[in-house]
């Protein structure tokens, strides 16, 4: 089944509707905001990892508590490159799927779980970042998590995710649809990998060449 067409673009309208989440970074110096969703996992994190490391660039990873719990030293991998981390559940929940109990239950998990391998590293940060899987959040559930987390959303989609886009059509809509200040939206999964790990290279070499630079949230 074909997925139903999803906007590479956030645009103006959708920030200026959903305010308090975090779509743009606006920034003096020409800079873009890699994050990427549904890590760590085996080859796929630590290839995003050394593409990113060719380009000088900083990314945040918006985790699943499930997959650190997997796979810690990948995670341990991101931290030392000086990367960020954020909260992405620790199951991939839905929240339009998900009783508020479980949800939020589901939310602390991954928080522990993070917060136990900082632990192990002897670093004592906080998890302040999050990003709900698929985008999805009902009223009362944003009213709860924004208590304590900056909600980050994002201004470009790559479709990464999509079996049905090329990667060639992925990387051109990355491209045409991000501007300084964009946070622009991967996936290290397998799922993703074959599009995303096709046009994170190019991407970041297009922006390069351009003078952007690539900063952590």
């Amino acid at each position: 089944m074909r997925f139903k067409p999803y906007p590479h673009k956030s645009g103006k309208i959708v920030r200026w509707l959903f305010p308090n989440l975090l779509w743009f970074k606006p920034s003096e110096k020409p800079t873009i905001y890699l994050t990427f969703d549904d890590g760590p996992i085996p080859e796929i994190t630590e290839n995003v990892l050394s593409i990113l490391e060719k380009f000088d660039a900083k990314a945040t990873f918006f985790c699943i508590g499930d997959n650190v719990k997997k796979n810690p030293h990948i995670f341990k991998k991101v931290i030392d490159a000086g990367h960020s981390v954020g909260n992405h559940t620790q199951n991939h929940l839905n929240g339009w799927a998900t009783e508020n109990e479980d949800y939020f239950d589901n939310i602390n998990k991954c928080k522990n779980t993070i917060l136990e391998e900082y632990s192990k590293l002897e670093m004592f940060e906080q998890v302040s970042l999050y990003r709900p899987p698929y985008g999805k959040l009902t009223p009362e559930q944003f009213q709860k998590i924004s208590t304590e987390y900056q909600i980050v959303m994002w201004d470009v989609l790559t479709g990464d995710f999509d079996k049905f886009l090329s990667r060639k059509v992925c990387l051109q809509k990355s491209i045409e649809c991000t501007e300084s200040g964009s946070i622009i939206t991967f996936h290290d999964s397998i799922k993703a990998a074959k599009n995303m790990l096709y046009t994170l290279p190019r991407y970041l070499e297009h922006f390069s060449e351009k003078g952007f630079i690539f900063e952590k949230l």
